[in-house]
């Protein structure tokens, strides 16, 4: 709700026992900052309003509502985080320092009909479906297919899928698979096709309980594939020029490779037997 994870507000870490209630409504001198400047006085905070960076210091200060005995709104301040937690409001400033790390982290995609139409079409649709279908008029698929744009709308870091082959055509099934073999980040399946699986996963860890009612471990596939992934090396090919928008041609400078010590005793091995021949050294060889 709002913005929220409905289940993280339900973990146990979260929820507020009658001891820390009770502490909440303790009256105590808290010491805020509002419009006139700092100052200290005895109230009970009703709840949190706001947040803001620190300017004095490293973390956040989070504007406060204080409670009234008479009608209306309380006057509002802000007290940094610290001094929350003290006063027992840690597991509420937690909450919204989640909520400040989520926006900062997230990557904020305009919510634009444009946007929208060409996300559906990415993930196999027509462009009419965004502003012209409703979702109960959608089939099977192809409500399988606005779940999983809708899931990376966000371009998140990790994507749990539960049984994303439902209702998904062969072509689909097909394009679903190259998509996830191509994503750079984590991906967590829970599925009972078995084909899906293996097409994607070069190994499987097998389960059985045997005659003797023990269960065993059995590895199927290819149980070295992450180190030969390991092994593979990329090779990065460094700019030597650069051409501006008038045509005019510039050398990139390369930076230096830092030499190990094994490779500086032979190099200065090599200098000396060239000067003993009578050799000639120049200065880009002793580089």
């Amino acid at each position: 709700e709002y913005g929220t994870d409905k289940e993280a507000l339900e973990k146990v870490t979260m929820i507020l026992t009658e001891e820390e209630e009770k502490k909440l409504l303790e009256v105590r001198t808290w010491e805020f900052t509002d419009d006139e400047g700092l100052k200290r006085q005895k109230h009970v905070i009703e709840k949190l309003t706001g947040v803001r960076k620190n300017q004095k210091r490293a973390g956040y200060m989070y504007e406060v509502r204080f409670a009234t005995k008479g009608s209306g709104e309380g006057p509002t301040g802000f007290i940094n985080e610290d001094k929350l937690e003290e006063g027992g409001w840690g597991k509420h400033v937690k909450q919204t320092a989640e909520k400040i790390l989520a926006e900062e982290g997230r990557f904020k995609r305009p919510l634009t009909q444009s946007n929208v139409e060409k996300l559906l079409v990415d993930v196999g649709m027509e462009r009419e479906h965004a502003t012209h279908t409703q979702m109960s008029q959608l089939s099977g698929g192809q409500k399988v297919k606005v779940v999983l744009g809708a899931a990376m709308w966000d371009q998140p870091h990790i994507v749990i899928l539960d049984e994303p082959t439902n209702y998904l055509d062969r072509e689909s099934l097909a394009a679903l698979a190259g998509a996830i073999e191509q994503f750079k980040g984590g991906v967590v399946i829970i599925t009972h096709n078995d084909q899906f699986s293996k097409a994607l996963c070069p190994e499987t860890w097998l389960v059985e309980k045997g005659d003797d009612g023990i269960g065993r471990l059995d590895c199927q596939g290819d149980a070295d594939w992450m180190e030969a992934v390991m092994k593979e090396k990329t090779e990065s090919v460094a700019m030597e020029e650069m051409v501006d928008a008038l045509g005019n041609v510039t050398k990139v400078k390369q930076a230096k490779k830092k030499l190990t010590r094994k490779e500086k005793k032979q190099r200065e091995l090599a200098k000396k037997k060239a000067k003993e021949l009578g050799e000639h050294w120049s200065s880009s060889e002793e580089e």
